[in-house]
């Protein structure tokens, strides 16, 4: 599989090399490999190689570890990052382009929930992609999770409002929001998350209104630029990491801790609905690093 080769890679790299300047000028073109920007690559190879000088480390396991802090630093954040709470109205709203497995990743996260015993409801509020709402209703019906929708074309604002109210009328739940995700057609999109924001803010209970982006992890930088477009938009609190069982690389995580603060919460490594799971920064390092 492509991904153990990457982390092969730079096993094998660590392994083979002898500690001196032409080290860390490679371990740049390594971490560009996997995803981390060149600009990014650059930083963390010189303060390493500045942390070996003032440290006098050679030792091969010794560097690593370093590097592993290095990194560690733009994925571990302190404060759990996505706390629904019972008994309250929580709207997550789910950020993303077209193709990225949002709507899975809504259905998935569902199922999460409701597996630890809180309600959900699922608010169609991509109403103009074909058979999106489809979709979603076909995910709630195999889960046997409540999926609020309105008519193709409708307003996305008014599907969250009507979930939100459900919500409140059943004594609590978590609203999983699917939205639109057509950035060929930035301003209108950028318009249309900016009314859900507003709508959603107002419907959530204080401190429970939170939103995901879904993120590719295949896609590479263009996952950044796309994390960079919904951060100016409506602000994203956190990062849903899909198919990551099939990328050879993973640093996407650490470029979009590092330049824009946003932590990632979930990972999704597989089609089923069980194939999600917390996001556990220590093993991720681990894993980039081979």
């Amino acid at each position: 599989m492509a991904r153990i080769s990457f982390a092969e890679k730079i096993k094998g790299f660590f392994s083979s090399k002898s500690i001196d300047e032409s080290f860390f000028e490679e371990l740049i073109d390594i971490l560009v490999e996997g995803d981390i920007g060149a600009k990014f690559a650059y930083e963390i190879s010189e303060q390493l190689e500045q942390i070996c000088k003032e440290k006098h480390l050679k030792d091969e396991a010794l560097i690593k570890g370093e590097l592993k802090s290095l990194l560690l630093s733009f994925v571990k954040f302190d404060a759990p990052v996505i706390e629904p709470q019972s008994g309250k109205v929580n709207v997550f709203m789910m950020l993303g382009v077209n193709g990225v497995g949002k709507t899975t990743s809504a259905a998935k996260l569902a199922n999460y929930y409701k597996n630890k015993g809180e309600p959900v409801i699922l608010a169609a509020a991509d109403t103009f992609r074909a058979a999106a709402e489809e979709q979603l209703e076909m995910h709630g019906s195999r889960l046997g999770i409540r999926v609020i929708a309105h008519q193709h074309g409708g307003d996305p604002s008014a599907v969250v409002f009507d979930a939100a109210d459900a919500a409140r009328a059943s004594g609590g739940a978590i609203v999983l929001a699917d939205t639109a995700g057509r950035l060929h057609n930035k301003e209108n999109l950028v318009r249309e998350l900016q009314k859900i924001d507003r709508i959603a803010s107002q419907k959530a209970d204080s401190g429970c209104y939170k939103k995901l982006l879904v993120i590719d992890a295949t896609t590479g930088q263009n996952a950044l630029r796309q994390a960079e477009v919904f951060s100016e938009a409506v602000g994203v609190d956190a990062v849903v990491l899909t198919k990551y069982d099939s990328t050879a690389r993973g640093g996407i995580a650490f470029s979009i801790g590092k330049e824009l603060h946003i932590p990632v919460a979930f990972v999704c490594t597989g089609e089923k609905y069980e194939n999600i799971q917390v996001f556990d920064a220590e093993s991720y390092t681990s894993e980039f690093l081979g």
